[in-house]
């Protein structure tokens, strides 16, 4: 080979492994994204939305729009995670399936809307603390430690979905 081309193959082979490190660089970042929309928005927000169930049994449901607006966000962030990781193409068929029926069984509970406030009767209270016992029972609860990594949400998710299963049915 001559020297122009072997210049001209080490520069291809150079631009080359550029490129499939840029790749595996936008690959990793749309993971994370996917990731941090479900942790925060989901996971975070399922331990909130125990501990404001557990302020309101304290309180006598004195405020119970902290609790429908708390799950109305969860139920916001479920839907961004599911949008965000089809976009990307960065949801497995089980993940997907996984978050539609929780989205499906925290949809039965009632939730804020856009300026309108649900109202509960006993019943949801009542229902709200069985929710409350599922995800402490799961893991999902304040002064429980959690994992941030998405594998370990994804075995909450499916546990909890478990839980409301068997409480729906009951």
């Amino acid at each position: 080979m001559s020297e122009k081309r072997k210049l001209l193959f080490r520069i291809s082979i150079g631009l080359n492994i550029l490129l499939v490190a840029i790749v595996a660089w936008g690959i990793i970042k749309m993971n994370f994204v996917k990731e941090q929309v479900l942790v925060t928005e989901v996971q975070n927000n399922l331990v909130e939305l125990e501990g404001l169930i557990a302020n309101q049994i304290d309180e006598n449901w004195s405020e119970p729009n902290l609790v429908t607006t708390e799950l109305g966000d969860i139920l916001n962030g479920i839907w961004l995670g599911m949008t965000t990781g089809k976009q990307l193409g960065m949801l497995s068929k089980s993940d997907k399936i996984i978050l539609e029926d929780l989205y499906s069984k925290l949809n039965q509970f009632p939730n804020d809307e856009l300026y309108s406030f649900a109202d509960l009767t006993e019943k949801d209270e009542q229902n709200f603390e069985d929710l409350r016992k599922a995800l402490r029972e799961v893991g999902l609860g304040l002064n429980i430690t959690i994992s941030a990594k998405m594998d370990s949400f994804m075995s909450q998710a499916e546990a909890l979905n478990e839980k409301l299963e068997s409480s729906i049915n009951n």
